[in-house]
């Protein structure tokens, strides 16, 4: 039987509160993607509450805004990835190619 190592990697502040792993990342993508964070959430299989809520949380964690909000009206709402949340996901891709890499080199260091 094969084997293989696997495991997710996250980033947490001081007091170890969860700031951005794989599936806020996902979010922030989706709302880059389709510039709203209700199509974001319903895309994701999400509700429109815990997107909101992990939004305001990433926000809040980061010190400034990674996603601004238009409410709804004439021209309609919508959010966008503010330049902070664009190089968060940068980074967050590139830190996590670096992880898969690790862990597919340590699957065959080990010869499992």
């Amino acid at each position: 039987m094969k084997f293989q190592l696997s495991g997710r990697i996250w980033m947490e502040t001081a007091d170890e509160e969860r700031f951005i792993g794989i599936g806020r990342l996902e979010l922030l993508t989706q709302i880059q993607n389709l510039g709203s964070i209700t199509k974001a959430a319903k895309e994701m299989g999400m509700s429109y509450k815990r997107a909101w809520d992990l939004v305001t949380s990433l926000n809040a964690l980061a010190g400034r805004p990674l996603v601004l909000t238009q409410a709804g009206g004439k021209r309609g709402g919508g959010a966008e990835v503010t330049a902070e949340g664009k190089q968060l996901i940068q980074r967050f891709f590139t830190l996590q190619a670096r992880f898969e890499e690790f862990l597919r080199a340590e699957t065959t260091r080990l010869d499992l």
